[in-house]
């Protein structure tokens, strides 16, 4: 007999009843069977627990692992990052400040409701050559666009927002105030306070507080937030850039944009500016007048063909150099690059006077002799003659 079968066998009673022990056996058996169905039951119940648990925990942790994903701007590398489908609607204006990272324009698209997630941006940004090219400023955007449309957007520079401030060269600084004035929308006396002692805009002591010759002529991106005092300081910051980069000695640069500021009224054409510095020089070296008609005019307050006899006599003028010598007590215009440049290199060759025998062309001749310039003047007032101005 097995062990198996010893388990359920008992002798039975004489009377054929069932033995007490076989009972027993029985009752054991039953209760070993419930108890296994309590148990199994009881797993079921765990396992469910747990499942459900799990599914709430990873909500959650996805829930967090996605705003954490967000938040640090795609440091996650999430690869499914939220993203808008396109094409976008509407329009706003962000603004990207100097040195701002992928993920600082990121953050301000997303706030403005451009992209959909930081990490997205930062996604398309790093997978776009030449994003870090993105320029500060002022940017036009659509609402709800695809992160790599918005890379894309930053790029374009018809997306700035901004206005070209163009100051020509040989401008004088009240033509230049006015001019920001325009650009700005502002009038030009709140312009004229900001510049004070010139302090407030980085002039150089050595201009002391005359900001003539001081604001360079160029052209100048005017986003919609800015203001006179910023406008100003990139102008004067860019002269002392300039006057860095030709080489000019700082004690010299008053000096230098003096000279320059003569040159650039006088000269018409490029190749004729270094011709007119080297004439001021030879002028100034044999002590004569330099006699130049355009300071006369600035000090005067008007045109160089408004100028009348008694005003080239005036020697109340400070920049009256028909009667004074040397140099005028400041600039009387903003020298361009080629101005500056002809002042620290000037031509080689003796001649002492030059005049502009067409305005129109600004055909120049030089001369070493005052007979040589007779023929010059003779020929500009024939030119004047047949083109009154």
């Amino acid at each position: 007999m097995s062990e198996s079968q010893t388990e359920w066998w008992a002798p039975a009673r004489p009377d054929g009843g069932e033995a007490p022990q076989a009972r027993a056996t029985r009752r054991d058996s039953r209760d070993r069977r419930k108890q296994a169905r309590v148990r199994k039951a009881r797993r079921r119940r765990t396992t469910w627990v747990v499942l459900v648990v799990l599914v709430l925990v990873g909500g959650a942790g996805y829930l967090v692992w996605s705003m954490l994903g967000d938040m640090l701007g795609g440091d996650s590398k999430v690869a499914t990052a939220t993203d808008f489908p396109g094409p976008g609607h509407g329009s706003v204006e962000i603004q990207v400040n100097p040195g701002d990272s992928g993920q600082a324009i990121g953050q301000t698209l997303k706030d403005a409701g451009v992209v959909a997630s930081v990490g997205a941006f930062v996604d398309a940004y790093d997978s776009t050559p030449g994003a870090t090219g993105i320029q500060p400023g002022t940017y036009s955007m659509l609402l709800e666009i695809p992160a790599a449309d918005a890379v894309t957007a930053l790029l374009n520079p018809a997306t700035r927002v901004e206005e070209k401030l163009v100051v020509p060269e040989g401008r004088r600084a009240s033509q230049i105030l006015a001019l920001v004035a325009d650009a700005l929308g502002t009038s030009v006396e709140s312009v004229e306070k900001v510049v004070g002692d010139g302090s407030a805009i980085g002039l150089p002591a050595q201009a002391d507080g005359e900001l003539e010759g001081w604001l360079y002529p160029a052209t100048y991106a005017i986003q919609p937030d800015d203001d006179a005092a910023g406008v100003l300081t990139a102008m004067v910051t860019k002269t002392v850039q300039v006057l860095t980069d030709l080489g000019v000695p700082e004690d010299q640069w008053e000096t230098t944009l003096i000279k320059a500021s003569l040159v650039e009224r006088e000269g018409k054409l490029d190749d004729d500016r270094p011709k007119i510095a080297r004439t001021i020089e030879n002028r100034l070296a044999q002590d004569w007048r330099l006699d130049i008609d355009a300071a006369v005019a600035y000090g005067a307050g008007v045109k160089g063909t408004e100028l009348t006899k008694a005003m080239l006599e005036d020697t109340s003028n400070p920049y009256n150099l028909r009667r004074l010598k040397g140099l005028p007590p400041t600039p009387i215009a903003s020298p361009g690059k080629a101005s500056i440049s002809a002042v620290m290199h000037p031509a080689e060759g003796d001649w002492m006077y030059w005049c502009t025998v067409n305005l129109e062309t600004g055909e120049t001749w030089f001369s070493v002799t005052e007979a040589e310039h007779g023929q010059c003047v003779a020929a500009m007032n024939e030119w004047l003659a047949e083109n009154p101005q």
